[in-house]
């Protein structure tokens, strides 16, 4: 009985609490994100409900978990990329209507100043016309108001000419802590002086607002100061007079294929992008060679029973993957500083040389991927270690009675034997290199960058930091553009994998 009562009432809480965020989002303007919402609360509500769900209740946290951390994002930003989504056209079409319809502009010559006097538990808001409007009338005197803590009248607080109370005026700190009610508030003037309705205008004063926008029946916007008729134009995502003048902010619309248009046909935005693509593509594949043709090689050498201290060899150098990547990043980008820096230091001493690291682009990549070995080489020295210390040693001693050299043990032995299970976790190091953000984040930042090109772009970008930079660095912040690009590049390596996977199921049926 007592599990049952606690079960329905956790249950109709957690409706309610579904209800009231489902309301939230619809009063906000937010209809889809609400239904949605509201679809997937239900079905969690009645998967934990219900006593005939028992696998469901298991199987929901992981399913729920893709669904919103990877299938939502994922689809979301293939929706971005077909749209122009930028800092310029953050919103949609009725609510940067509704932001321009909010511009106001106070008139400045019905400024009048005010004072607040302590009356009671509350305060008493005093307004002293202006001259030559009614001052001699004396000044005009709200009823007690209570600002503090409470919700401000809905309607005008009418203004009645009387006397000020007689109790010092709040001093400037005490207004200032009443000012979010001050905002609020709407004070209407006596028939005699106009019944103007005045607004907060600063700490001091309050004055009549007149709007600056009046909409149209169609949804278009006059611009009452000048009489200029700007129109929605749904193609272009702004509100744009005849001549073409248009006004910020502007809206989100649907432009199809334009993003992947101007990225492939503009060939100011097409040539960085296919040079940074192919960049992205080496820098992955290299780094994956180097530093497996080096963890492997220190792999092999540690693996020989002669050598001595072979356990403290092997911890020195596993100690590049121990320290923090971003600490390591760092330190090298200390020693590549082409005037400060020991490695330049040291070959100048040697060589009388000193490489400009940071702004040659051969000698950026190069430094990159010297770095990214470094960095990448313990990982794989550790693997091999492993997987050679799981080939019987049998085979190693039939290849010494047969008179086989170490290059042939390595050549027939240890590569065929550890290839096959490396594999996977290659192809897992060359995904996490294709996205690699921090290296080339910390280390150059993408720099030296490309000359006379429309977006940000820098020789040393992959296509990560690439389109970080489109999406955030850029001063027109084009997001769209950025989602389009990731969304391209998912597809490329999508159509690849399916390839890649015909291809071995081939190769399977054919032995």
């Amino acid at each position: 009985m007592t599990y049952a009562v606690l079960r329905w009432t956790l249950t109709a809480a957690a409706t309610l609490s579904l209800l009231w965020m489902v309301f939230g989002l619809y009063v906000s303007g937010r209809a889809s994100w609400a239904a949605g919402l509201l679809a997937f609360g239900s079905l969690a509500i009645w998967i934990y409900a219900s006593s005939r769900t028992l696998a469901a209740k298991y199987l929901f946290p992981g399913v729920a978990g893709m669904l919103i951390f990877i299938a939502l994002p994922l689809v979301y930003t293939v929706q971005i990329g077909f749209t122009n989504y930028s800092s310029a056209h953050l919103l949609e079409e009725d609510r940067a209507r509704a932001y321009l319809l909010a511009q106001t502009e106070v008139e400045e010559a019905g400024l009048m100043a005010y004072t607040l006097h302590r009356q009671g538990a509350g305060v008493v808001l005093a307004l002293q016309p202006p001259e030559g409007a009614g001052a001699d009338a004396g000044p005009l005197v709200s009823p007690t108001l209570s600002l503090s803590g409470s919700t401000p009248p809905s309607s005008p607080v009418v203004m009645q000419a009387g006397a000020v109370p007689g109790s010092e005026p709040l001093s400037l700190r005490e207004v200032i802590a009443l000012r979010p009610a001050l905002q609020a508030l709407q004070l209407q003037l006596p028939a005699a002086q106009g019944g103007a309705v005045l607004s907060y205008a600063g700490l001091r004063e309050f004055g009549p607002v007149k709007p600056l926008w009046q909409v149209q029946a169609d949804g278009a916007l006059t611009q009452l100061a000048t009489g200029a008729m700007f129109k929605p134009n749904r193609e272009a995502g702004y509100f744009e007079t005849a001549q073409g003048e248009r006004m910020l902010p502007g809206f989100k619309v649907g432009i199809g294929l334009g993003n992947y248009t101007r990225m492939l046909g503009d060939p100011d935005i097409r040539g960085p992008f296919v040079s940074i693509f192919i960049w992205t593509v080496l820098f992955a594949g290299l780094t994956v060679l180097f530093a497996t043709a080096l963890g492997l090689s220190l792999a092999v050498l540690l693996n020989w029973e002669a050598l001595k201290y072979r356990t403290l060899y092997r911890t020195l150098l596993f100690l590049p993957y121990a320290v923090p990547g971003f600490i390591s990043i760092l330190v090298f980008k200390g020693l590549f500083n082409q005037n400060f820096g020991e490695i330049n230091a040291i070959l100048d001493a040697l060589f009388g040389v000193r490489p400009a690291w940071f702004a040659d682009p051969l000698l950026a990549k190069v430094m990159i991927l010297i770095v990214n070995t470094w960095l990448g080489y313990p990982y794989i020295m550790v693997l091999c270690t492993g997987l050679i210390k799981a080939i019987p040693a049998d085979l190693y001693e039939a290849s010494a009675i047969a008179g086989a050299t170490p290059w042939q043990n390595f050549r027939r032995i240890t590569a065929p034997l550890i290839l096959k299970p490396l594999t996977p976790l290659l192809i897992s190091a060359f995904a996490f290199n294709f996205n690699n953000f921090v290296l080339i984040s910390l280390l150059t930042d993408g720099r030296p960058d490309f000359l006379n090109t429309k977006l940000p772009a820098g020789t040393t970008d992959i296509l990560v930091s690439y389109t970080y930079r489109i999406a955030f660095t850029d001063s027109g912040q084009n997001f769209a553009l950025a989602a389009a690009i990731p969304t391209l590049i998912f597809a490329m390596v999508a159509l690849m994998s399916l390839a890649q996977l015909k291809l071995m199921g081939r190769g399977e049926d054919r032995r």
